[in-house]
């Protein structure tokens, strides 16, 4: 797909998991929260990073985050879309879940 890039790849934890809902139209749905924390460089310096982030997964990605537990670390890819009409707030759209080993 061309275009303007909007494409998210992250690791974290997953602090917060609500439950398992349908859509309307039938689709598996989950939201949940992903706290990241690591090292990077920035402006010749190292910085501790740290942010959460609320997202939300449909079908196999939602059913995988269902079966899962708090706390889980794990690699989420997808991309970044308003929440809702009435807010503008980022929420990734997840599109694969791999989750990390030893956890």
């Amino acid at each position: 797909m061309s275009g303007p890039a909007n494409r998210v790849e992250i690791s974290g934890v997953v602090t917060e998991l609500k439950a398992l809902r349908h859509t309307p139209a039938g689709v598996p749905v989950i939201e949940f929260r992903l706290r990241h924390e690591s090292e990077r460089i920035e402006a010749g310096a190292k910085r501790k990073v740290n942010a959460e982030i609320e997202a939300v997964a449909f079908e196999a990605q939602a059913r995988l985050l269902a079966a899962g537990t708090l706390g889980r670390q794990l690699k989420a890819e997808g991309f970044l879309c308003a929440k809702s009409r009435q807010s503008r707030k980022p929420v990734l759209h997840v599109t694969n879940i791999e989750f990390m080993e030893g956890n």
